[in-house]
């Protein structure tokens, strides 16, 4: 399998059309219907579904995106680490989570950027299932993260400052006139946590402890990975989610925020592969790391 094929595959799987896909390449369009037929024959696997108006993926050829997207972006990561090894130059991704202490993590690459220009920062965006996911791959340099992980393939670096759990619901709402929320304020509510709550062993265990009820007990009425989608939910009447304090700004909406009875806070860390090799500006952004919030 080849890259440029891979490239090929991946370009017409986006624009779902062989034509587009052909002109976007500078290719003729029998030149990469025959790539990809191939590439079908290789593997012996149909990868796309031919339709008169649009271009569909198999399961197969799913699988294939989903991998080529990861190939690629590993590709383009080492030639870019390659090409300025000499130089603080180049590209630094990091995956985080939603939280409003990850604005320290990005003072810290703003005094670097001020340092050196043409170090360039980009955020992958997701929950912690998701980021675990691109720093296990590589996708990613570092990781904004919550929870645990295996001591002996990471570096944990915690961030000084914590996050708060806090109750999002309306202003009108009878929870609303309370101080604080207790547990039982909320058995028998409608609650929208987000999927890495759901998911067992992950960084909610305190919060799972305090609510004092099985999850399968508990009236459970959908999940979420973005806080501000949830607060769509909420402002829309389906239910209270829990999250974290500061992520979303609600003044001027009808919802918003109350504390727990029992305060609980969750400790995110920055997290990096053990034995990583890293280019020259991630170097630079480790140790400003370190220096910042303390060696690990």
């Amino acid at each position: 399998m080849e890259l440029r094929v891979l490239n090929y595959f991946l370009t017409v799987a986006r624009e779902k059309s062989f034509s587009r896909a052909a002109e976007k390449l500078h290719l003729t369009q029998p030149t990469l219907s025959r790539q990809i037929m191939d590439l079908e024959n290789e593997y012996g696997k149909q990868l796309l579904i031919r339709e008169p108006r649009q271009i569909n993926l198999t399961d197969d050829g799913l699988l294939l995106r989903r991998r080529a997207e990861e190939i690629l972006s590993l590709v383009e990561k080492t030639e870019q680490e390659l090409l300025h090894q000499e130089d603080i130059r180049g590209d630094i991704r990091i995956g985080a989570g939603e939280s409003v202490n990850f604005g320290l993590v990005i003072q810290v690459a703003k005094a670097l950027q001020n340092k050196y220009p043409n170090v360039h920062f980009h955020i992958v965006s997701g929950d912690g299932e998701t980021i675990r996911y691109h720093l296990e791959r590589g996708l990613i340099d570092f990781a904004y993260i919550y929870g645990k992980l295996d001591p002996n393939k990471y570096i944990l670096l915690p961030v000084p400052s914590q996050d708060r759990w806090v109750v999002f619901m309306q202003k009108d709402d009878e929870l609303a006139q309370k101080e604080q929320i207790s547990p039982s304020d909320l058995w028998d509510k409608p609650l929208l946590l987000s999927r890495q709550t759901l998911s067992s062993g992950t960084h909610a265990e305190d919060l799972l402890k305090w609510l004092n009820k099985p999850l399968d007990e508990l009236n459970i009425v959908g999940s979420y990975t973005l806080l501000y989608n949830a607060t769509l939910m909420v402002h829309a009447g389906l239910g209270y989610a829990i999250s974290f304090e500061g992520i979303v700004n609600t003044t001027g909406t009808n919802i918003c925020t109350r504390p727990l009875n029992h305060t609980i806070y969750d400790q995110p860390y920055i997290a990096w592969k053990k034995n990583q090799i890293f280019s020259k500006s991630s170097q630079q952004f480790c140790q400003a790391l370190q220096e910042n919030f303390g060696a690990s």
